[in-house]
C-alpha cells in the first residue's frame, strides 16, 4: 500500500498528444477527490486542460508531459512539465497587450489561468519547464472566482 507524502501529491506522465487533455482533466478531478481537497475541482479541471493543451500544441517531439497535483495547506497546486525551455507567453502579465476577439479560437487559455487561479507562473526544470497554478480552498480569500 502506498502512503502519500505530506502534503499529498500525484505525479503522472501523459502522452504528448491531444488525448492527454481529457485524461488530465479526469486525473485532476480524481486526485482532488482522493486527497479530499476543498479546492474548486471544476476550475482545476479547466485550467489543467489549458496547461496540457498548451504543452501539447507548443512543444515539439514526443517526450511525455508530466502532470503534478499537490495538496497545499491553503488549497492545491497543479503543474504541467514539458520539454520546452521557452516561457509560456504572457502567463504572468497583469494585462495582456491585446484581448482575444469574441470569435477568436485561440488566446484565452493563459487569460483564464491568470484570472481564475490565485497565483500562477513558470519555472525552468532540468528537462524544460514547469507551468503551474494554485487554487485556494473554497472559502479562502484572495483566490479568483470559481466556475460553477
Amino acid at each position: 500500500m502506498h502512503e502519500p507524502a505530506s502534503p499529498a501529491s500525484w505525479r503522472i506522465a501523459l502522452p504528448h498528444t491531444t488525448a492527454a487533455v481529457p485524461v488530465a482533466r479526469a486525473l485532476v478531478r480524481t486526485a482532488l477527490t482522493d486527497i479530499e481537497s476543498s479546492a474548486d475541482t471544476d476550475t482545476a479541471e479547466l485550467l489543467t486542460a489549458e496547461l496540457v493543451a498548451n504543452a501539447v500544441e507548443h512543444t515539439r517531439g514526443q517526450d511525455p508531459i508530466e502532470l503534478v497535483i499537490e495538496l497545499l495547506p491553503t488549497g492545491c497546486q497543479v503543474e504541467v512539465h514539458d520539454s520546452s525551455p521557452l516561457p509560456p507567453g504572457d502567463l504572468t502579465a497583469p494585462c495582456p497587450p491585446e484581448e482575444p476577439g469574441p470569435w477568436q479560437e485561440h488566446g484565452r487559455g493563459l487569460l483564464l489561468i491568470r484570472t481564475l487561479s490565485s497565483s500562477c507562473g513558470h519555472r525552468p526544470t532540468e528537462s524544460g519547464k514547469a507551468v503551474w497554478f494554485t487554487l485556494p480552498t473554497r472559502g479562502c480569500a484572495g483566490g479568483g472566482p470559481g466556475v460553477s
